[in-house]
C-alpha cells in the first residue's frame, strides 16, 4: 500500500502552486523541443538537452500530481501533542534558549531567513518530538553535540 503523505492546508497549496510553476516549464521545455526538431541538423545541437529537459519536466509533474492525490491535509492537532501540523516550543536547556517551530512532513521542511522553521517529521529533532507532550524532555544527537530539549508549549497553527 502506497503511503498518503500529511500535509498541512499550506504545504498542500505551495505544492499546487510549484505543479502550476512545473505545468508552465512543460510548455516552455515542448516547444525548444519543437523549435529544435525543426531546425537543421548545423542548428539542432540542443535537441537532446531539450529532450532531457522535457522528460525530467514531464517526471516532475507526475510526481507532484501523485503527491496531492494521496496527500491527507492535517486539520484540527491535538493541542497537547507533537504531530504534523503542530507549533512547537522548545527549550534547549543547555543554551537556555528557546525555539519555536512548525513540526511538518518532509515534503514542506525547509529553513527560511526571518520565518519560523519547518522542521521535518524525519529530521533528527522532527523524529524525537513527533508525539510528545508538553513538559517532556528529550535528547537529540545533532552529530557535533547532544542537545537536551523540553517540550514549552504546543498549538497548532
Amino acid at each position: 500500500m502506497t503511503h498518503s503523505p500529511e500535509l498541512t492546508q499550506a504545504g498542500f497549496e505551495a505544492l499546487q502552486r510549484q505543479l502550476a510553476r512545473e505545468q508552465q516549464r512543460l510548455d516552455e521545455a515542448r516547444r525548444v523541443v519543437q523549435e529544435q526538431m525543426e531546425a537543421n541538423e548545423n542548428e539542432s545541437l540542443g535537441l537532446e538537452a531539450a529532450q532531457r529537459d522535457l522528460m525530467t519536466t514531464l517526471q516532475r509533474i507526475a510526481e507532484l500530481e501523485d503527491t496531492l492525490a494521496r496527500a491527507v491535509i492535517v486539520r484540527d492537532a491535538p493541542a497537547n501533542r507533537a504531530v504534523v501540523g503542530a507549533l512547537v516550543t522548545l527549550l534547549d536547556e543547555g543554551q537556555g534558549r528557546e525555539l519555536e517551530l512548525h513540526l511538518v512532513s518532509p515534503l514542506e521542511a525547509a529553513a527560511v531567513i526571518g520565518e519560523r522553521p519547518r522542521v521535518s517529521t524525519e529530521s533528527p529533532v522532527g523524529r524525537a518530538l513527533l508525539g510528545r507532550e508538553v513538559g517532556e524532555r528529550f535528547v537529540v544527537d545533532l552529530g557535533k553535540r547532544q542537545v537536551t530539549y523540553r517540550v514549552q508549549r504546543i498549538r497548532p497553527a
